[in-house]
């Protein structure tokens, strides 16, 4: 069952920093990769567990966890839960809605995840699933109708017109 809300509702308790917040479930997901997944063939050993980009979004907290396992984007449920009838939540953001699924993670208690990759191991390091995750929250929060948005989904290049081709229009020159 699906429930629906927008991400606006009040952060969760004690306005905790979202900074603060992410490193705080990043230990969780540190002590969870040591004692139950660092064996398991899901686990890519070139990677670490880096909580990316928490910020305040509408009232709540919102970022990626990297971990060797998976990169999810994540929130604290408090905020969006009461909505939710069920195991999932829709949750919209500036480029559109996205289901989100309720879970428990250690003394962090319920959070909203979405996931973005798991396994990693399409990820050689740190540095490239950093950067891979900042690239997915920016992207997040673009608005689907802004001029960025528009520009993006439009072909990389325009089509090779067989004129062109012919006349050496795509070749390179060198002087």
């Amino acid at each position: 069952m699906t429930g629906s809300a927008p991400a606006s509702a009040s952060g969760p308790a004690g306005g905790a920093d979202a900074a603060a917040w992410g490193e705080l479930l990043a230990a969780s997901y540190r002590e969870i990769g040591e004692r139950a997944m660092r064996d398991l063939p899901i686990y890519n050993d070139a990677l670490g567990v880096e909580a990316v980009g928490f910020r305040p979004f509408n009232g709540t907290i919102i970022g990626i966890m990297v971990t060797p396992w998976f990169m999810n984007v994540v929130m604290p449920a408090s905020a969006v839960a009461q909505a939710a009838s069920g195991a999932t939540v829709r949750i919209r953001f500036p480029a559109g809605d996205i289901e989100f699924t309720l879970g428990e993670v250690g003394h962090m208690g319920r959070i909203a995840s979405c996931s973005l990759f798991s396994p990693m191991f399409q990820f050689s390091d740190m540095d490239a699933a950093r950067a891979t995750a900042e690239a997915a929250l920016a992207e997040l929060m673009l608005p689907a109708d802004s001029e960025e948005a528009v520009r993006r989904r439009e072909p990389a290049t325009s089509p090779i017109g067989r004129r062109d081709f012919l006349r050496g229009a795509l070749t390179e020159r060198r002087g």
